[in-house]
């Protein structure tokens, strides 16, 4: 009798494949620069990524032949955004269980500094106040962990309706509604999915949070760490610090 080896599986997916692709530090800057879920011209990729336009083009040609990246042209112009939240999601873990870079100027201090209280993780909230956020709504019982996602309760549906989130346009969705997102910095999770997304969402159009130009920070306004202060009882936490 012949026994089978241990190996492979034709079911199995191509992880080695989409670990090459993000493996490149180019290509891993690239995707990064477009973690907040906004689409960036190629020029601004390049630059991202310390790359001539020429070599940003055939890594942008590998990230989106790889399903990883979706390009669309205006004019002379071509843009990329990341293919899906899934892709956000994958490198947020990444993220959390990979070694800081050394910093070596004070301006990175300060980037990262900005990142860790509050920013974009492709369309949802992340940093100390997206942990935050979540722990509140776990805390108040809103939303209840559930191995990889989270179960919205009714009273959590009531409270998020009570302050503004669009719910039921979270619920339409075809992805996943309450996923839990591993905080790259914070090594906890923060609420991703569509709902995440429409927690954002309420917070920047309500004027609470306002974003960066540069990068995925997020700005607190006077506003919003009162709101914040109301809504999710954060007031005792450093990032809600005065402008």
């Amino acid at each position: 009798m012949t026994r089978r080896l241990p190996g492979r599986h034709a079911a199995d997916p191509n992880v080695a494949e989409i670990a090459a692709l993000i493996g490149d530090s180019a290509r891993a800057a690239i995707l990064l620069a477009l973690l907040d879920g906004r689409e960036l011209p190629a020029s601004e990729l390049a630059f991202r990524a310390g790359a001539s336009p020429q070599a940003a083009s055939a890594q942008l040609a590998k990230l989106a032949a790889g399903g990883l990246l979706v390009g669309r042209r205006a004019g002379r112009h071509r843009f990329f955004r990341l293919a899906s939240a899934d892709v956000a999601h994958a490198l947020e873990g990444l993220a959390a269980v990979a070694r800081p870079r050394p910093i070596v100027a004070l301006s990175q201090t300060t980037t990262l500094q900005r990142l860790r209280e509050a920013r974009s993780c492709y369309d949802h909230l992340a940093g100390r106040l997206g942990v935050a956020v979540t722990d509140h709504l776990v805390e108040r019982r809103a939303i209840r962990p559930a191995g990889q996602d989270f179960t919205l309760t009714r009273r959590g549906e009531t409270f998020l309706r009570h302050v503004g989130v669009a719910v039921e346009r979270a619920r339409e969705g075809r992805r996943a509604f309450a996923r839990s997102c591993m905080d790259w910095t914070e090594r906890r999770p923060h609420l991703a999915g569509s709902l995440g997304a429409e927690v954002l969402e309420r917070f920047l159009t309500a004027g609470w949070l306002t974003r960066n130009r540069h990068d995925r920070a997020l700005r607190i306004t006077a506003e919003g760490r009162a709101e914040l202060t109301r809504c999710f009882f954060v007031e005792d936490r450093s990032f809600l610090r005065r402008e």
